[in-house]
């Protein structure tokens, strides 16, 4: 039996495209489709959809306000549709802090070539939302996280490295704001739009004690910052003379991604060895599964955020399936348990 898929979208174009996309996988039905909120709540009442898609900007009630009443009255999973732009990435990640499953790109209707990536991206989030979600759905409230008390560390040596993708920036942002302001250097790699890192970045920056921003070509690591990558292009850790050093890389994707897990986790392997701390957490695929092995061969301490605390268990379960870590960590956990192996 198909997933059943609603399209809120205030443009025609929009909606016309996104159904014959998403109508193009015989395991997706667009049951329905809304120019508007409004008429988005009463097709979810009779429809009774699996999956919306749904549109940051629209008229006579934005995205947001539309997902903060359905999570409260009828929580259900959710792909945004966003524009890539600074207020598209501010909006989007106010939606996935209020339980939205994923995001995607408004298509680009000029460029025809890009469409069959576009197709695979969304109809493979459309079904993942309704696997990994359906029925497990739940609003979530804002929280202020306390990070841990300061500890006079020795975090010269130590690093620890972050990969995640779906459901990772708020996974991220709760590892970061419970981390102490004398934590060990932390870089991390996100799949994330390169119009969207540097809004990341900073909006996690003004939350936790750790200073947070994205990552730059030759800036050096140091203990009570965190970097994270720019959403296209590869982050590197690379060793000169005893001080660890972001390298970026414009290279071609790596498991289909720019920035790639497995780029980052593979140089700290080489570079940092016995000295890292490897983390994966939530995310589709299995980017970085293979060379957090390597990490661990190396002589890193790798944790792993465990099946039930995860939007997808996809990068963290291939990551156990192939022996890269053995703790299994609650995401609640994971900076408790950082800090006590630092």
């Amino acid at each position: 039996m198909a997933i059943k898929v609603l399209i809120i979208d205030d443009s025609a174009l929009i909606r016309k495209l996104l159904t014959e996309i998403i109508n193009s996988d015989p395991a997706l039905e667009v049951i329905g489709t809304a120019s508007d909120p409004y008429m988005a709540r009463d097709k979810i009442k009779t429809l009774n959809p699996d999956v919306l898609t749904l549109d940051v900007e629209m008229p006579k009630m934005d995205g947001i306000t539309f997902l903060r009443n359905l999570m409260r009255l009828r929580p259900m999973p959710v792909v945004m549709i966003s524009s890539l732009t600074e207020h598209g990435a501010d909006v989007t990640l106010d939606a996935l802090s209020l339980g939205a499953f994923d995001f995607v790109s408004k298509p680009k209707l000029d460029v025809e070539a890009q469409l069959t990536e576009y197709t695979e991206e969304i109809t493979t989030k459309v079904k993942a939302a309704f696997t990994n979600q359906a029925g497990k759905v739940i609003a979530r409230q804002p929280q202020t996280i306390q990070p841990l008390k300061q500890s006079h560390l020795r975090t010269t040596e130590k690093i620890i490295a972050i990969g995640a993708s779906t459901g990772g920036t708020e996974a991220i942002r709760e590892v970061l704001c419970a981390m102490p302001a004398d934590a060990p250097g932390i870089v991390i790699t996100q799949h994330i739009p390169a119009a969207f890192s540097k809004a990341f970045a900073n909006r996690v920056n003004g939350l936790a004690a750790m200073n947070v921003s994205e990552a730059k070509d030759g800036q050096q690591i140091l203990p009570g910052h965190a970097y994270i990558a720019p959403g296209d292009q590869h982050l590197y850790v690379i060793k000169s003379g005893a001080r660890y050093i972001c390298k970026l890389d414009d290279g071609d994707p790596v498991n289909r991604h720019k920035p790639s897990v497995e780029v980052l986790f593979d140089s700290v392997a080489r570079s940092v060895g016995p000295n890292a701390i490897g983390v994966m957490l939530t995310g589709m695929g299995e980017d970085g599964a293979k060379a957090m092995v390597r990490m661990r061969e190396a002589g890193a301490i790798n944790l792993i955020q465990d099946e039930a605390t995860s939007v997808v268990w996809g990068m963290p379960g291939a990551a156990f399936k192939y022996g890269a870590g053995t703790d299994l960590v609650p995401l609640q956990k994971m900076a408790e348990r950082i800090i006590k192996l630092v």
